[in-house]
């Protein structure tokens, strides 16, 4: 379940590289930014659909 914290914090790093590129007019940064935070994004709900949550045992 290590798979689903990583990729909610890549998901999360994107995010704020998003805000940062749009806060800065960056406009290479915002699509690079946004395209990860929507695949990452992606890739973490459909883990966590597909494997549940991760809690201990």
């Amino acid at each position: 379940m290590g798979l689903v914290i990583i990729l909610a914090l890549v998901t999360l790093l994107a995010a704020y590289g998003t805000f940062s590129a749009l806060k800065n007019k960056n406009v290479l940064g915002i699509i690079f930014g946004g395209g990860s935070f929507l695949v990452f994004g992606w890739f973490t709900v459909m883990t966590v659909i597909h494997h549940g949550y991760p809690v201990a045992h």
